[in-house]
């Protein structure tokens, strides 16, 4: 495991390009978000979702899968929306929100026991170029913790999965609020988890 560190408004191309190579070859990383620091693989490559499932102790038939996208036309190749919701997630992204859409046939069969998908564009600049130079989205879901230290502190996180990721990217001090979480699969939009950011409809 080696940490990689960014430094504000200088985005490393020689450690992005790292990083896709490894989630390329189905390794795992941790990674900055707007919100909190996620765990992240390639969301195409079905047995490193796998490995992320069982390090998490997530069974993906019962729990929404997130990918992180670059962008609302990557989105649009992985998830299905209508007129409204594709104007509400140009208001409101980038952003701290998951969106949940029924998912689209490109995803990969460990997302077909849901069929709907959590998708975010958020507002990090690393996580959204590392979704754009991958060329498509990240499978996300946020690190486990027990001390706020150990979910903020990329060095203390780093200690904490030496020996189960590839990469810690260093983006600074995370934060400790998740995202909000909106359903967008029974028509009208409803907010199932209150996190970080305010929804503009």
């Amino acid at each position: 495991m080696k940490i990689l560190k960014f430094f504000e408004g200088n985005i490393n191309e020689k450690y992005i390009d790292m990083i896709v190579d490894a989630l390329r070859d189905g390794k795992i990383i941790i990674y900055p978000t707007d919100t909190l620091y996620a765990i992240g693989c390639d969301a195409l490559n079905n047995k490193a979702i796998n490995e992320i499932c069982k390090l998490k102790g997530i069974n993906p038939d019962k729990t929404n899968l997130s990918i992180v996208c670059s962008d609302i036309s990557m989105v649009a190749d992985y998830a299905r929306f209508d007129n409204n919701q594709f104007k509400m997630m140009k208001t409101n992204l980038p952003g701290p929100f998951t969106f949940i859409f029924h998912s689209s046939s490109t995803l990969p069969k460990v997302f077909k026991g849901r069929k709907t998908v959590g998708v975010r564009i958020p507002d990090n600049q690393i996580a959204v170029e590392i979704a754009a130079r991958l060329g498509n989205p990240i499978l996300s879901t946020t690190i486990e913790y027990d001390d706020d230290d150990y979910g903020t502190n990329p060095d203390l996180i780093a200690e904490n999965y030496a020996d189960k990721v590839e990469y810690v990217i260093d983006g600074g001090v995370g934060g400790t609020i998740p995202s909000t979480v909106v359903d967008c699969t029974e028509g009208e939009m409803s907010i199932v988890r209150v996190g970080k950011g305010e929804l503009l409809l």
